[in-house]
Order: C-alpha cells, then sequence, then structure tokens
C-alpha cells in the first residue's frame, strides 16, 4: 500500500495532485520551498470551471525540510528540473527499503538522473497532462484538469505502476500506465516544446495568440514535425492525429499562460535544458536534422538569460 506520501516541490503541479490524494484519503506530506506561512495558515484551495475544493489547514501537512518528514512510501517530485542540484540532499530522508520515486517533471532527464542517484530499480516516471496556475501558495486554478500517465523506468508495465495508477484515480485524476515510458515523455515534447517555447520566442504570448498568427503556427507544426521525427529515430512512432489533437487541445485551453512562459515573466529560471535542450542533444546524437529546435533552443537560452539578469539587478 501507498499509504504514506511525500510530495517535494508544492508549486502548481505538486500542490494540485498531492491534494487530491490528500482529500481523497492519503496521507499527504508536502515539502514546501516558498510559502510554507501562508499555505500552513490557510490549507490548500483548488478552483476549477465546476466550483472550489478545499483542504482545511488541519489536514494540510507543510514541512520547511524533507529530515521532517521522514521516510514514506512514495516520493512524488514535482520540483522544476532547475531545482535538480537538490535532489541528492532533498531525498536520502524520505527514503526507506522500498520507497518508490514517482517523478513527474517536464522534459528528458530526470528519470536517468535519478536512477542513477537512487537506484533504477525505485523510479517510475510519470507525466502531468494538465493547464493550471498557482495564483497564491496553497491556491491552485485549473483550466483543464487533463490526465496523468505512468511508467517505469526502462521496464514495461509493473503491478507497483497499476497500484499507483488505481491510487491517483481514487483521488478523481484520470490515469492510465503506459509500458513505453521513454515514447510518452517524447509524446509530452510535441505539445511541450512549440507552445512552452513559442509563447516567451513571440515576445511574452499565450498560447491563443500563437494559434492566430499564422507564423506562428506555422513555426509550431514546423517544430511537432521536428519533434515526431527524433521520436521516431529512437523507435516511438506518434500518429498524425496526436498532432491535431494537441492545437485542439490548445485553442479550448483559451488564452493560456504555459508554466515556461509563467516562470519567464515573473524573472525565475526555465527550464531550457530539460525541454529544448536535452531533446535537442539527443535527437542530433541519433543523426536527426532540427533547425527550429535548434533555432528556439538558441533564442530560449538568450532571452532567458536577458530576463533572469533583469531580474537580478532590478
Amino acid at each position: 500500500m501507498f499509504s504514506r506520501i511525500a510530495i517535494v516541490g508544492a508549486g502548481t503541479i505538486g500542490t494540485f495532485y498531492g491534494a487530491r490524494l490528500a482529500l481523497a484519503g492519503a496521507d499527504v506530506h508536502f515539502y514546501v520551498r516558498s510559502g510554507l506561512a501562508e499555505m500552513r495558515a490557510r490549507g490548500i484551495v483548488l478552483r476549477d470551471a465546476g466550483g472550489v475544493q478545499t483542504l482545511p489547514p488541519a489536514r494540510t501537512a507543510v514541512y520547511g525540510s524533507t529530515v521532517e518528514i521522514g521516510p514514506v512510501d512514495v516520493a512524488i517530485i514535482t520540483l522544476k528540473t532547475t531545482a535538480n542540484d537538490l535532489l541528492a540532499t532533498l531525498l536520502p530522508p524520505l527514503l526507506g527499503p522500498q520507497t518508490l520515486i514517482l517523478t513527474l517533471q517536464n522534459g528528458l532527464g530526470s528519470d536517468e538522473l535519478l536512477a542513477r542517484l537512487f537506484g533504477a530499480e525505485r523510479v517510475v516516471g510519470g507525466l502531468a497532462f494538465i493547464a493550471a496556475v498557482r495564483e497564491a501558495p496553497g491556491e491552485i486554478r485549473i483550466y483543464t484538469a487533463g490526465y496523468v500517465t505512468m511508467g517505469e523506468f526502462g521496464r514495461p508495465v509493473s503491478e507497483r505502476v497499476r497500484r499507483l495508477v488505481a491510487l491517483f484515480r481514487r483521488a478523481g485524476v484520470q490515469c492510465e500506465a503506459v509500458d513505453d515510458l521513454a515514447e510518452a515523455r517524447w509524446r509530452k515534447l510535441v505539445w511541450n516544446i512549440p507552445f512552452n517555447g513559442l509563447t516567451i520566442a513571440a515576445g511574452g504570448v499565450t498560447t491563443d495568440r500563437i494559434l492566430a498568427t499564422p507564423r506562428w503556427e506555422q513555426e509550431a507544426r514546423a517544430l511537432i514535425n521536428e519533434v515526431i521525427a527524433a521520436a521516431a529515430r529512437f523507435g516511438h512512432v506518434i500518429p498524425a492525429d496526436f498532432i491535431e489533437q494537441q492545437f485542439e487541445h490548445t485553442r479550448r485551453m483559451g488564452a493560456y499562460q504555459p508554466s515556461s512562459l509563467i516562470d519567464h515573466l515573473a524573472g525565475r529560471e526555465v527550464e531550457v535544458e530539460a525541454i529544448w535542450g536535452e531533446p535537442l542533444r539527443r535527437a542530433q546524437a541519433a543523426g536527426a536534422a532540427l533547425p527550429h529546435l535548434e533555432e528556439l533552443y538558441t533564442t530560449l537560452k538568450r532571452l532567458t538569460a536577458t530576463r533572469a539578469n533583469m531580474s537580478t539587478n532590478s
């Protein structure tokens, strides 16, 4: 049983899934990097078109240290990949002999990092397809609840993954297990690479502006085609109808700010390497040519570095 759970990183994703699990009866403990006092005082509030769910302060177990939490059955990593240098310190206090590590991080590289640090046998990868924002510490607005996919790192679906999927489903989260985690990660990049990236490159605009501007929609399609061609180099076949699903899904979002754009506008570090750099490097090493992705990656490195410097000097 996965009864005791740690959420490592109480941003948008961690707060949302942690609260849903807690509301379903799980014993959830949140490691919080910022907003600790606010979450202790107010608990957690989830808002969507259907109304409001609250996890009161008495049921919101938040901590400023993983040492305070201690060993758990599942450690769910929801930190941004830009904070991955902290994992070697944050995770050991949470690990018992059978502790499972579930990473819900973006891009490529987190599965391999966790396997190298703590053993591949502990690692399960997950992908969260969700449109939501953190409006304040512990306050999450959900535009599209979406779904989660999970898979073993380098292995087919196991019984423990099925139990994790069942845990999320009991919490009201649409969730499924996949045999090929690597392919699932490339599928998510089909959306993340163009839309997270172009909203920044186009000057800090929402996704509806990308779709409403022929130049940027054309660029999004070019990027998607490159991602699909790169995935094919690794044996991952992504069907054409999946592409149109991404555009239809994005149109339904309306004026949405992806997480990378939110970080950029706030002057925070953007996950440039995990989402754009690492996929580009892997694809190029496999012999793929990706001129649109290479240009976008170069642009994002320049823009995010400039923004970070402005924030530091202000």
